[in-house]
């Protein structure tokens, strides 16, 4: 089967039917062979398929000639009559993830401010890309979910990441570039063997192919059915998360020792997915199910990897972004436009108009946000008599991790508020202002 914009039109209409028809067609073009043949097709397409079609470049900045790639990418975008734009980043080398996968991340994060929504983002990646990341995963112990490879269509953004050509190699591809007199960039980056994907690409896939001529089709066969016990393994683990679990970020102890050890660290990675976090090393999760679950409820066991945490608080089992620093012992003002607590921690705000609130007094005076030092003390809304902080916070179940990160809001040397959960009983009016706490980490 040969590749031409016939046979993308088909293969755009059959993705619509997954993403919903686009609002608009966004390429990303690196100006190399792949993408130039997908932005000529696209671009002979496009009043058939009846869609606005833009292109973007992302300048690494990694080469002395990215500039001129750049320049190549607006000219090639011009006669084809495709809106063009370049964005340049920096690509932190020294973030100690490797060149190329820094240079993924910047592109990434560039190209997902762009995406709108409706967009869809389509990146030319081919099956010999599909081939190349499934060994790649398979060499990394990657489980169903990694060799299932690169998925046709995903969430992106605001919009979707469509990847066309997965049926297409890339000699497919070629020919079309060949017939249709096309010019690319070649980055001679793609020749060095020190990156696994170029060595795989240039030493291994070639014996492969030797000795299996299909080898790349096969390897692609085999991501599809891999992709296939992906998806009814996250099916499964989401029926056993509505079991043991209200929301993600907390499951139940006792629930989880219900399941088989399988299921519940095939349940312990996709929340970990599922709530954007970095996936957990095999030792760590097998430390969680062995060790952290089936701890005493009076224990506090922690298992924790490069920005996770998992805790465990009774009968609750946590899964957290690593925790922020430590907070500050300087009070902070707090302005009525509110205040950011630092990463992970949210924001709290002022809310004014609601039934029961801090009074216009009390703020007047000024807020200042402080930290626990030990003895606070408050009465709080709706109870008779003043309490230790410390023994209102047990009572109330707060996660021990957290209690010395709670924002207190001060008003001179009185304690109004506790983040969003007590209210001062001597320092609220009718109406008044609420204090709310947005974004909050998991307190209880």
């Amino acid at each position: 089967m040969s590749f031409s914009s016939e046979s993308l039109l088909r293969k755009l209409r059959m993705l619509a039917n997954l993403a919903g028809a686009p609002t608009r067609l966004v390429i990303g073009y690196s100006g190399g062979l792949d993408s130039t043949v997908l932005l000529h097709a696209l671009a002979a397409t496009r009043d058939e398929f009846g869609t606005v079609l833009s292109a973007i470049h992302v300048d690494h900045g990694l080469h002395e000639d990215s500039a001129n790639w750049a320049q190549h990418c607006a000219t090639f975008a011009k006669t084809l009559g495709v809106e063009f734009t370049s964005l340049a980043v920096d690509v932190e080398t020294n973030a100690g993830q490797g060149t190329e996968a820094a240079a993924r991340r910047a592109r990434y994060d560039a190209l997902r401010t762009s995406i709108h929504s409706g967009d869809w983002l389509l990146s030319a990646h081919h099956r010999d890309d599909q081939a190349e990341t499934l060994l790649l995963n398979l060499l990394r112990g990657s489980g169903p979910a990694g060799l299932a490879g690169i998925g046709e269509v995903q969430p992106f953004a605001e919009g979707w990441l469509v990847r066309p050509l997965l049926s297409c190699s890339r000699r497919e591809l070629q020919d079309y570039a060949n017939e249709q007199g096309l010019a690319w960039i070649d980055d001679p980056s793609n020749e060095d063997r020190q990156f696994d994907r170029n060595y795989l690409r240039h030493e291994v896939m070639p014996r492969l192919e030797q000795r299996w001529p299909e080898a790349s089709s096969r390897l692609q066969q085999s991501a599809l059915l891999a992709g296939e016990a992906a998806t009814m393994l996250d099916q499964l683990a989401d029926t056993d998360l509505q079991a043991v679990s209200d929301r993600p970020e907390r499951l139940s102890a006792t629930g989880l020792r219900t399941l088989s050890s399988e299921r519940q660290r095939n349940l312990l990675r996709y929340v970990v997915r599922e709530l954007g976090l970095p996936a957990p090393p095999s030792g760590q999760l097998w430390s969680v199910v062995d060790d952290l679950v089936p701890a005493r409820d009076d224990a506090q066991p922690l298992v924790e990897w490069p920005g996770v945490e998992v805790r465990r608080y009774r009968d609750c089992v946590y899964i957290l972004a690593a925790a922020p620093e430590a907070a500050t012992v300087e009070p902070v003002t707090m302005s009525r436009d509110g205040i950011e607590l630092g990463a992970g921690m949210g924001e709290l705000q002022l809310r004014p108009g609601a039934d029961i609130g801090l009074s216009d007094a009390v703020i007047d005076r000024g807020l200042e946000i402080r930290y626990r030092q030990g003895g606070e003390e408050i009465k709080p809304l709706n109870q008779r008599h003043t309490k230790k902080l410390k023994k209102l916070l047990q009572e109330e179940g707060v996660v021990p991790w957290m209690r010395e990160r709670l924002p207190l809001v001060y008003s001179g040397d009185e304690l109004v508020a506790v983040g969003d959960l007590w209210l001062a009983a001597d320092a609220v009016s009718k109406p008044g202002t609420a204090v709310t706490w947005r974004n909050r980490p998991p307190i209880h």
